[in-house]
Formats: C-alpha cells, structure tokens, sequence
C-alpha cells in the first residue's frame, strides 16, 4: 500500500466528471486500499479518487467508526435539509465554511469485487457521502456556498499561495513516510 499525493484546488482533475469504474480486479482493489491509506494518514473523513488524479468514481469514508468505499455510486437524497454545518475539504487546504446538504442519503453502489453497496445515513455521514459524491461531478463544497461565505471562500482561494501550501504539505508527510510520497516534486 502505498500514501497518495493529494490534489489541490486548481487541479483540472478536480473539475472534471469521474468516469464509471468497468475493470475489477487486483489493481482496482490496491487502489481502494491505498485511497483509504491515504484518508486515514491525512485525517479525512473521506477521500475521492479525482483528489488522488484518478478519474474514477470511486470514494472511501471513514466517519464515526463507519469505513468502506463506493465505486460507481448512486446517491438519493431526502427532500429536507439539515442544519448547516462546517465543512473543509483535503483539496481546499486551510478553508472551512457551513454549506447546506441534505439530510439523509441512501448510496448505492459496488465494492472492489463488484459485491453491491447499499449504505443509508444521516448526519457527518450523510454529509460526507453528498460531499465525495460532489467531487466525482467534478465539484468542490466551495460551489456549493452563497453570498458572503461565497465570496470569501472565493477571496481566500485567489489569496491562497497553493504552491506553497502543498510544498510545505509534502515535506511534512515526507518525513514520516519516507519515498513513498513527495518524490520527483518539482519546485
């Protein structure tokens, strides 16, 4: 298994919609191991394969003791809304705003193997399904925000040195995990 570099807004992957997942087998399953690797070193509470480069839609969650992975998911969502709440994203280092979501989903879809998924949530769950859902649409939660939060979100990204941002990220994560990320960055 290996840690993943993780995009960062400005990334056209992040802007683009996630093709369907069609090949399973031992490189899909390795991927999915190594996204969750991934989440779990960084503290995500979810992590999107666009944000890893790969445009595929598969994504992985760990929320509240709950963990796995969709791949090609499907998501339903209830009509009502829940109160808003903060979120941040991997991809948006530093930003966190409260953005409005539904308030239950129910996410369908397979696992590595092609086994069905079916998972119902509410809460950080739910949240964080329609957010990793979002970036397989090609969209970040800062799309999502309104009037003033909108225009300072807007305001911080244009402010944001990103370069930096992940410079200094990789260096961080270098030291506790060796080459197997930051390798070959090019300043």
């Amino acid at each position: 298994m290996a840690i993943l570099s993780i995009r960062i807004i400005g990334d056209p992957v992040l802007r683009t919609t996630a093709e369907e997942v069609t090949d399973f087998g031992p490189e899909l399953a390795k991927l999915v191991f190594d996204m969750a690797e991934t989440m779990h070193d960084v503290g995500g509470a979810g992590l999107a394969a666009p944000q890893i480069g790969v445009n595929k839609r598969i994504f992985t969650y760990f929320v509240d003791g709950k963990e796995g992975h969709v791949i090609n998911p499907v998501i339903v969502a209830s009509d009502d809304f829940a109160p808003d709440e903060a979120e941040g994203c991997l991809s948006v280092p530093g930003l966190g705003f409260r953005v409005r979501r539904h308030r239950w989903v129910r996410v369908s879809g397979v696992d590595y193997d092609g086994n069905c998924v079916d998972v119902e949530a509410t809460g950080m769950l739910a949240r964080c399904f329609q957010h990793e859902t979002d970036h397989l649409d090609g969209k970040l939660y800062v799309d999502r925000l309104e009037g003033d939060d909108r225009k300072s979100a807007l305001r911080a990204i244009r402010m944001a040195n990103y370069h930096d941002v992940t410079a200094q990220t990789v260096a961080k994560r270098s030291l506790t995990i060796g080459s197997a990320f930051g390798a070959g960055i090019a300043k």
